[in-house]
């Protein structure tokens, strides 16, 4: 039985099963943390379980300091208790990883999620989950969501905005179209307008869902807590953040060609978007920039859900926590270690002609598993390249070619050969 967007609610679990290898036991050292992502982060009550928690944690483990590893928001939730509650933090808590944590918000995903909803999967999937807009209709109350809007005393190198194609009309009456800007701050007039009629229907009754000014200013009591967090001089902090995916940061409705004449409407336009580099969620720029005093920031080419699942970050964590056998090849930039093992050069001339032989190979070593039910299929991977150069005259023309073998990795090892031969007339 398959079951249908499984990566989407399910995803701490490849994490856990490589923790369990490197000797965590479940109940004993290895625990979890749930609580309600809707909620503020702040929450007193969960903040209050949360403390309950790492001294039940604490006692489990035999009195032994813990490490905790927080996933996107669950870094929001992490910072404003360590903010709340250092001296409880500092009492329990060794080491502090954050993965893809939105330290300074998500501005593109908040805004189109004010606007226009937001789902969890793509596609076909999106049959058997929450609709977008269903899914806008809960969003709209949620505190933690209003949280990640863009923090207003950050200096994004890439201002966050909030763009509007629309008409207006000067003073000698004729209409212009003009791109109106807005920046976080701005924005909230224009989220206020365009869900002035918002409503949801609730058992047959009509409710009226608008911008909560009122979660508003409770997000912003949050930013400030937010920015008010130090790491204990005992306790190392690290953070993973997110790369090589375009992340939605500004957000752009209608076009010249068709102006934006109702703001209401902007929940029925598919809006444009202005990428940074990211998650796919969170901005790097954010989640990188975590205010704090960091061992190691680490960006690590992933999506924001599946970054939980890559096996670099596997590598990072096990190196941090310093558990399992160890790994010799560790290198926290890339997920692989390459090794020469053969180097050899040659020149000679042969009949007028100046020659060169060149022959290299090398080892990539990776942790990577392989698939041993396709090792018999698998073949070396050929790649050739000749060039020639002519010259006016015979003495000035020269060939060369090399050819490149890939063979197909076996017990986490590659082998790479690299043959090449240059021939020119001797001068």
């Amino acid at each position: 039985m398959q079951i249908i967007g499984r990566d989407c609610v399910y995803y701490f679990h490849d994490m856990i099963v490589q923790m369990i290898k490197w000797g965590f036991q479940e109940g004993k050292t290895l625990f979890g943390f749930g609580y309600d992502f809707r909620q503020s982060n702040r929450l007193q009550g969960t903040m209050e379980q949360f403390a309950a928690k790492l001294e039940a944690v604490y006692n489990a483990s035999g009195g032994k300091k813990i490490n905790i590893i927080s996933h996107s928001m669950g870094g929001l939730l992490v910072k404003c208790f360590l903010s709340l509650h250092s001296d409880i933090f500092e009492k329990y808590v060794q080491k502090w990883i954050a993965i893809a944590a939105p330290f300074q918000g998500a501005p593109g995903y908040v805004t189109s999620a004010f606007l226009n909803g937001m789902s969890f999967v793509e596609g076909w999937e999106q049959n058997f989950f929450i609709s977008k807009w269903s899914m806008h209709q809960l969003l709209i109350e949620c505190p933690s969501i209003y949280e990640l809007m863009a923090c207003r005393n950050f200096h994004w190198e890439h201002i966050p905005l909030l763009e509007i194609w629309r008409e207006k009309k000067a003073a000698d009456g004729n209409s212009h179209i003009i791109l109106e800007s807005y920046q976080s701050e701005e924005s909230v007039e224009i989220y206020k307008e365009a869900l002035y009629s918002n409503t949801v229907n609730y058992n047959g009754e009509m409710i009226p869902l608008p911008f909560n000014l009122e979660i508003l200013k409770m997000a912003n009591e949050t930013c400030k807590i937010l920015s008010r967090a130090k790491i204990p001089s005992q306790v190392k902090f690290y953070n993973i953040y997110g790369t090589n995916l375009e992340t939605p940061h500004s957000v752009c409705y209608g076009s010249d060609d068709a102006p934006v004449t109702d703001l209401q409407e902007l929940r029925n336009i598919q809006p444009k978007y202005v990428y940074v580099d990211g998650d796919g969620t969170v901005p790097a720029e954010s989640a990188k920039a975590d205010g704090l005093n960091a061992e190691a920031r680490v960006g690590v080419p992933g999506e924001h859900r599946g970054i939980v699942c890559e096996h670099h970050v596997f590598r990072i964590l096990k190196h941090w926590l310093k558990v399992g056998d160890p790994d010799p090849f560790y290198n926290p930039i890339n997920d692989y270690v390459i090794l020469p093992t053969a180097y050899e050069m040659e020149r000679y001339k042969e009949k007028g002609l100046q020659v060169t032989s060149l022959k290299e190979e090398w080892e990539i070593i990776s942790e990577e598993q392989d698939d041993g039910d396709n090792m018999a299929d698998r073949k070396p991977l050929v790649s050739s390249i000749s060039v020639s150069q002519s010259g006016d005259d015979q003495s000035s023309r020269a060939e060369a070619h090399a050819t490149v073998i890939v063979h197909p990795q076996n017990e986490g090892k590659q082998h790479v050969e690299l043959n090449a031969m240059s021939v020119s007339v001797d001068a």
